[in-house]
């Protein structure tokens, strides 16, 4: 069986990644950045990555890490459910994912709740 054949999936997850938006329809979170804790699971076939031991064989979640950053980071945002929506929207870009997950959090955004957090997923 070549490696082409192969299927070795493997699951990566980012972890806890807290950057700071605008987020929220309300003044005060139209006018002041707030904290958001993004997590990202995905699926990917990792034959390749596994028999050649070389970074260009594997999928690259530090580029993926960074284009989200660069896309949340300072920017603005009225609902969690479509920065959500964007966030997947760029993990999926990357051809060799095969299944994604994100779930944002964004703390204190209820009073006696410690966050509040949207999932979406999807898959090819």
């Amino acid at each position: 069986m070549t490696i082409a054949e192969r299927t070795e999936t493997a699951r990566v997850r980012i972890k806890n990644l807290l950057l700071r938006a605008y987020i929220g329809i309300k003044e005060d979170e139209i006018n002041n950045q707030q904290d958001v804790v993004i997590n990202v699971d995905l699926t990917y076939n990792a034959a390749a990555a596994i028999d050649r031991n070389e970074i260009e064989a594997a999928l690259n979640y530090r580029t993926i890490t960074k284009q989200i950053i660069h896309h949340v980071d300072g920017n603005r945002f009225a609902l969690l459910e479509r920065l959500t929506h964007e966030v997947l929207s760029i993990v999926m870009e990357h051809q060799a994912v095969q299944w994604a997950r994100v779930e944002i959090d964004k703390p204190h955004a209820l009073r006696y709740a410690e966050s509040v957090s949207v999932a979406l997923e999807t898959a090819r």
